[in-house]
């Protein structure tokens, strides 16, 4: 009797080892399977002069300097960042094969471009000069520019307080020419980096220097501050081709407008703020594997008697995830109304049909009063700002053009100083879907609040 109780408890142990076991290699192989499905999914078509022309060039050499967040080298010295996940996707439903060469200035970038040294990049901006040598694919994103002044010193806000100062910039910046061309005062004074253009500015043999807005922000404040946007001026993200190769510059474009749009503001979210999982490595995955596929080959008998236990734990493992699933939306919803600026979101007739928490309160409205509601339908603003803003929104949607703009509005409760932003959206296969907006009150840095600095 002891020996069959003792048996019998050593088998259901044994049992449920099993079980734990088949889980986890379920799990494991699902993951495996996953990434797989990944590297295979969204193949663009191709025309047949396109595959030659991948079929001619196996590798695409890529110009790349080190540009924190969109392309540079981790510790291992791989090239990583938001540009290196794009040009992997793009890979993937291409079939070209990216090789990076690194540059040390954008100088030496575009003479490698203009050699044939290097057939594209993806840290250029786009100008008038550029373009006479080089082509630029669809945009995928972007960012403003913004001035880098001096801690104390008052918060640079244009280029026109830059006249008869130094204003400092890498050789070849996208903004020379023409700066030189309309404020032929200011004393531009070319380094090789961003980092030695800091560190003019640091020392005031510069009184300022214009950088994009997200590298701008990667840096201590110390001895700089961080100006005002550049108005007028966006730094779109291109994909950058030398000129004489039409196929490359079109394969590129045909896998851009095919990107998922989900998976681009992923990637976007993933670099740009901050947010995103520690990949777990491919080879401790298949370490992970192998264990198990030994471990379930062992006692594959075993777990044929527990069938129903097994269906019955991944019933509950299939709980748990979907409990963690509506966790992430409930957190990302809070992360949306969490954000200080108010944003909106307006169909192709201008009714709303999305808005943060900041709209609501800056409006003293809430969002089930002005659901699907025009601006000239409600009275949260003042009736001529309601239609200054609803004729811009129509005419905007007409264009398909992005505003930026800082402006003076009259709101219910008084007159306000804000900087406003609209672009339109698309859906996946392209169509128009409407605007996408917000803005940034910034009657107090007007008023002097010195330091202040749009988000």
């Amino acid at each position: 009797m002891l020996f069959e109780r003792g048996w019998k408890h050593t088998l259901n142990r044994v049992l449920l080892l099993c079980l734990l076991s088949a889980a986890r290699l379920a799990e494991a192989a699902q993951l495996a399977l996953h990434d797989e499905e990944k590297l295979n999914i969204g193949r663009i078509e191709l025309n047949e002069g396109e595959r030659q022309w991948i079929r001619d060039n196996p590798e695409v050499i890529v110009a790349s300097v080190q540009y924190p967040l969109y392309l540079f080298q981790d510790e291992h010295g791989h090239w990583s960042g938001l540009n290196s996940d794009v040009l992997k996707r793009i890979g993937a439903m291409t079939g070209l094969q990216f090789v990076y060469r690194e540059s040390f200035s954008t100088d030496q970038l575009l003479e490698r471009l203009e050699s044939g040294a290097a057939d594209m990049a993806t840290t250029l901006a786009m100008n008038d000069e550029r373009r006479a040598t080089l082509d630029f694919s669809h945009a995928f994103g972007g960012a403003g520019w913004v001035f880098v002044g001096r801690a104390g010193e008052p918060s640079v806000e244009s280029l026109e307080q830059l006249v008869k100062r130094v204003l400092v910039l890498p050789v070849r910046h996208a903004l020379e020419g023409s700066i030189r061309r309309d404020y032929p005062s200011i004393h531009i004074h070319s380094v090789k980096t961003y980092a030695e253009a800091r560190a003019l500015v640091e020392s005031g043999e510069a009184y300022a220097t214009i950088e994009n807005e997200i590298g701008a922000q990667l840096y201590p404040s110390g001895l700089l501050k961080v100006g005002d946007l550049l108005e007028g001026k966006w730094e779109a993200d291109h994909l950058v081709v030398r000129k004489g190769q039409p196929e490359l510059l079109s394969i590129l474009n045909k896998a851009l407008e095919a990107f998922p749009a989900s998976e681009l503001r992923t990637l976007r979210l993933k670099w740009l703020s901050g947010i995103g999982p520690k990949p777990i490595s491919t080879r401790q995955r298949f370490a992970e594997l192998g264990c198990w596929v030994l471990l379930a080959g062992s006692i594959f008998g075993v777990l044929s008697l527990l069938w129903n236990r097994r269906l019955a734990a991944v019933i509950k493992q299939r709980r748990e995830v979907e409990k963690d699933l509506g966790d992430q939306l409930v957190f990302q919803h809070a992360l949306i109304d969490a954000m200080p600026d108010p944003v909106f979101v307006r169909d192709l007739e201008g009714r709303l049909i999305l808005c943060n928490k900041s709209y609501e309160d800056a409006l003293s409205v809430r969002f089930d009063q002005v659901q699907g509601r025009r601006l000239i339908d409600v009275d949260v603003l003042p009736k001529s700002t309601a239609k200054v803003l609803h004729d811009e929104f129509l005419a905007q949607l007409r264009t398909r053009r992005t505003r930026f703009s800082k402006r003076r509005l009259q709101f219910n409760d008084g007159t306000r100083e804000i900087y406003q932003w609209t672009v339109p959206f698309y859906s996946a296969d392209g169509e128009l879907r409407g605007l996408l907006g917000g803005w940034t009150d910034i009657t107090l840095r007007e008023d002097g609040l010195e330091g202040f600095c749009p988000g």
